[in-house]
């Protein structure tokens, strides 16, 4: 078993101090908990594409990330694609499971439980006569999303199922798969 406690705050890697000074400071000023993050994009070649993730504004000002992440998509070969990234389908299915896996630590964490292991599998299922244009009856997206968590720790098995159902109900991920979210597109067309 690996002892994931470094100290009497950090647990799991999660600074549990600076967790509750910060549900703290924004319980006291609610408009910190506002945040915009934003991802550039550009098209490299047939489906690859490439994101920039470098800003972000939240608790009152802005931030840069400690170093300018990106990440490639694009389509394997039978999408008609090179292959040099996961579509970015699968991003949404790795979004979720991060965004999960955020909370399950935090919440472990909270509750003074030490993690030996957090592992998920999450698999979507998607009809693409929609996305192909052949069927206006099919859904374009995932008609099924399922995630199943391996997780275990110094806890019984009902608290870390409860940790778990409470990553769930706080992650934003997958608030925005189960009831969606207004997209904006605009076209600046030259």
């Amino acid at each position: 078993m690996t002892d994931t406690t470094v100290n009497d705050t950090v647990r799991n890697g999660v600074d549990t101090a600076a967790l509750f000074a910060t549900l703290e400071a924004v319980d006291g000023q609610r408009e910190l908990a506002k945040f915009q993050f934003r991802v550039r994009n550009n098209w490299i070649s047939g489906t690859h594409n490439r994101s920039t993730f470098g800003g972000f504004f939240g608790a009152g000002t802005e931030h840069e990330h400690k170093a300018t992440y990106t990440a490639d998509a694009d389509h394997p070969p039978v999408l008609i694609g090179a292959d040099n990234a996961p579509t970015g389908a699968e991003y949404v299915l790795h979004a979720l499971a991060a965004c999960i896996t955020h909370a399950i630590a935090n919440s472990a964490a909270a509750r003074k439980v030490n993690l030996t292991e957090v592992t998920s599998t999450v698999t979507g299922d998607v009809d693409l006569q929609g996305v192909l244009g052949l069927s206006d009856e099919v859904r374009k997206g995932y008609n099924n999303i399922r995630i199943s968590f391996d997780i275990s720790g110094d806890a019984d098995e009902e608290t870390l199922r409860d940790i778990v159902e409470q990553g769930r109900r706080r992650s934003a991920v997958y608030d925005v798969l189960t009831n969606g979210v207004n997209v904006d597109l605009d076209v600046n067309a030259g």
